[in-house]
């Protein structure tokens, strides 16, 4: 029996150590099986966490571009609209030649009365009313003594009123007193005055020279009625009236 069993104990210890080969071995592999998982894992977690860093910047960048691209569409929009283009100056060579034309004219036209200067009579007639400015005369209409800054003398009606120098026609009025009336401009701050006319020919503007018609003798008005047809003839330096007389031809 001793000799059987000897044999048996000597298979059981080889079966024992082969387990315990078997079992270490296997303890082995999972020791580094496990090892390398672990291993594996600390890289994965690592990547992912790199990963999570990299979004994070990339979350942190947008808004940063996010801001840099408002900066530049505001300053786009803060950049000033185009002007419009400026309208292309009209040629006023024509308007420059045109008004050189009139001053030209204008000077060949020049209006130089003067202290010794003459004046033609405005109408063929005699002087029913003179110039005072000192003393007050009679006026037959009125029945009444004032100052006359006028000559006042007698025209038929129909009768052509000449001007008596070259001038400009300042103006022409209409007044209660010396119906129309025609203001001419001759120079040096002389003015004269043709009242009492009718159908006047001339306008406001108009240059007009010496024996030039400037209206025809009206009927009087009524602060002349009893005076009949007439010429109202003013003259004024620098505004204030002057005896014509004195500038009449004889």
């Amino acid at each position: 029996m001793n000799k059987r069993q000897r044999p048996s104990q000597k298979r059981k210890g080889a079966t024992v150590a082969a387990v315990v080969c078997f079992v270490a071995a296997i303890a082995l592999v999972g020791t580094y099986t496990f090892n390398d998982y672990k291993r594996t894992q600390q890289k994965e977690q690592l990547a992912l966490a790199e990963k999570e860093d990299d979004t994070k910047d990339d979350k942190k960048k947008e808004p940063a571009e996010e801001a840099n691209n408002l900066v530049i569409n505001n300053k786009e929009e803060a950049e000033p609209e185009e002007k419009p283009e400026e309208p292309v100056a009209e040629d006023t060579t024509e308007q420059t030649n045109s008004t050189d034309v009139q001053q030209t004219e204008g000077l060949s036209r020049a209006i130089t009365f003067n202290e010794n200067s003459q004046l033609l009579w405005p109408v063929n007639g005699t002087i029913i009313m003179s110039y005072s400015m000192d003393k007050t005369v009679y006026f037959q209409t009125l029945d009444q003594y004032k100052y006359n800054p006028a000559v006042i003398i007698s025209g038929a009606e129909g009768d052509q009123v000449l001007c008596g120098t070259t001038g400009i026609v300042k103006s022409i009025d209409v007044t209660a007193e010396t119906g129309t009336t025609v203001n001419v401009d001759i120079g040096n701050g002389y003015e004269l005055f043709y009242g009492q006319l009718k159908e006047v020919p001339v306008k406001v503007g108009d240059y007009v020279e010496a024996k030039s018609v400037i209206g025809y003798v009206s009927q009087p008005t009524k602060y002349y009625s009893v005076e009949g047809s007439n010429v109202y003839f003013e003259m004024r330096k620098d505004g204030q009236p002057i005896n014509p007389v004195e500038y009449l031809e004889e």
